[in-house]
């Protein structure tokens, strides 16, 4: 029985490994996995002499403060002409995880991380996510970097692709680096022992500004949604806060966009086929256009993503509040995509949310499966050699990959419900201020400011509309399905 109010983690823990075997995901590791991760001696070596020492340059990691598992780092360089070289490393663990290995196989069941609030499900055992293949500061790493030749039009101008010894000098974590970057506050103590390392970030900053720019003008789409985060202590949920939206955010993934864009059309060149996500024009695209009248506005007869785009912008800054659940339907209308082969030669999927047209997945082996496919690709290119995979296998993964990670998704989505829906027990009959998210034929949808809590108005629906502002008390819940029951409060009163 979960203490409502105050939900211990195990507790959650719980929840999560049962929804994880009720979506036909395996939430423990073998132990002939971990016994063979536990025979490696320690991380990659390779006495290539074509693999180029980059560890002199001021590698740095920026990821969530509690992440392990480092797949990435970057660096930039300013050129003679005013243009930047962006360099992107990521870690090579096809290095430790050889294809058809049992560790390999096992990756393949799952195919990615799960995160939960109350426990990572790791696709990789933790030796190798978060020690051998991780990008760890102070440690010497094999790593594929992906080079970007950068104008000052957020345009890749030249890249490239090659094996590196990299090192990471600092590592990093979103909050600290967005506080620095936008709100002046001091620079992060890893920051500050590296010399130049401020210098090198402010330059990170700038291209990831101009390559986000270049997206929207193409029409990529400013998606923000409003995710209620545990905040825990001593195993105990003690509150809910929204994971914000940052700068520092926004560089890594503008950055992660234009390195798996290399990718794929490096593979493209060399008549190799390659994993990509495939994001279609939306197929639900007349109900976007109602959503778009409802608000006053209209959109084209077939799918135009600047359009879109432009819609959006106008409504975050018209109606800010409530722009994140335009966001969160906008994102149901286009789907989540698939991983789709590429074969030589074939057009470009594209990825309609992005507003790219080449959308490889090659920047996050620790976590992905499609990213070690990717890297194990990309490796023989780079070697000469002959494809590894046979199209039609590759096929078969990428349509494994999209059905087990749409599985992890809800298993996600349930975790986090049932971690909001736990703690709130503990607030039955308290009054919260919300927003109408939603209204449909089966109910109504309300989000409390604070905490961000989702759940359904039970009572006092009565004549409301999307948008409105309301008060509410918290009726009920059901953390083992994540419900949340509210009904509309009126001058201390329930009802319409």
């Amino acid at each position: 029985m979960i203490d409502p109010g105050h939900p211990r983690l195990s507790e959650l823990a719980e929840i999560a490994r049962r929804a994880m075997l009720d979506h036909g995901l395996d939430p423990d590791l073998p132990p002939a996995v971990l016994e063979a991760v536990a025979a490696i001696p320690g991380p990659a070596t390779d006495a290539d002499p074509a693999i180029r020492d980059l560890r002199a340059l001021p590698w740095c990691s920026i990821d969530d403060d509690d992440s392990e598992d480092l797949d990435q780092l970057t660096v930039a360089r300013a050129e003679d002409d005013g243009a930047v070289t962006v360099l992107v490393a990521i870690a090579d663990v096809d290095a430790l995880v050889p294809a058809g290995s049992v560790v390999d196989r096992h990756a393949q069941v799952n195919t990615l991380t799960v995160y939960t609030p109350a426990i990572i499900f790791p696709m990789l055992p933790l030796r190798l996510s978060t020690d051998l293949t991780s990008l760890d500061p102070g440690q010497d790493r094999l790593a594929i970097v992906i080079e970007m030749g950068m104008g000052g039009d957020g345009e890749v101008s030249r890249s490239d692709v090659y094996r590196a010894w990299v090192h990471n000098h600092a590592k990093l974590g979103y909050p600290g680096v967005a506080a620095w970057l936008e709100d002046g506050a001091p620079m992060p103590d890893a920051m500050a022992h590296v010399p130049g390392l401020d210098q090198q970030l402010r330059l990170q900053d700038a291209v990831a500004q101009q390559l986000c720019t270049r997206r929207h003008q193409r029409g990529a789409l400013d998606i923000r949604t409003v995710e209620a985060r545990p905040v825990v202590e001593d195993g105990t949920v003690v509150g809910l806060e929204a994971v914000p939206k940052s700068r520092s955010r926004q560089l890594i993934e503008d950055f992660m966009i234009a390195a798996n864009g290399v990718t794929a059309a490096f593979l493209q060149e060399r008549g190799f086929p390659s994993i990509r996500r495939v994001v279609k024009a939306p197929a639900n695209w007349e109900r976007i256009r109602k959503i778009a009248a409802d608000a006053g506005e209209q959109l084209p007869d077939q799918p135009n993503a600047v359009a879109l785009g432009e819609f959006m912008a106008r409504q975050q800054a018209a109606e800010p509040l409530t722009y994140p659940d335009l966001s969160l339907s906008i994102v149901k209308l286009m789907g989540s995509g698939d991983y789709a082969v590429e074969r030589p030669g074939d057009p470009p999927g594209g990825h309609f949310g992005l507003a790219v047209r080449d959308y490889g997945h090659a920047t996050a082996p620790n976590r992905r499966y499609p990213d070690i496919l990717t890297q194990r690709l990309l490796k023989a290119a780079l070697a000469g050699g002959p494809v590894p995979y046979a199209v039609e296998e590759l096929e078969r993964l990428a349509a494994h990959c999209t059905r087990q990670e749409d599985q992890a998704r809800r298993v996600e989505r349930q975790a986090r419900k049932a971690a909001s829906s736990a703690y709130l027990g503990g607030h039955i009959g308290d009054r919260f201020n919300a927003l109408v998210t939603g209204v449909t034929d089966k109910g109504v949808w309300v989000r409390t400011l604070e905490p961000p809590v989702e759940g359904k108005l039970v009572a006092g629906e009565e004549g409301l509309d999307v948008g409105d502002h309301i008060s509410v008390r918290l009726e009920s819940v059901d953390p083992l399905r994540g419900f949340v029951d509210f009904v509309r409060a009126t001058n201390g009163r329930t009802g319409a």
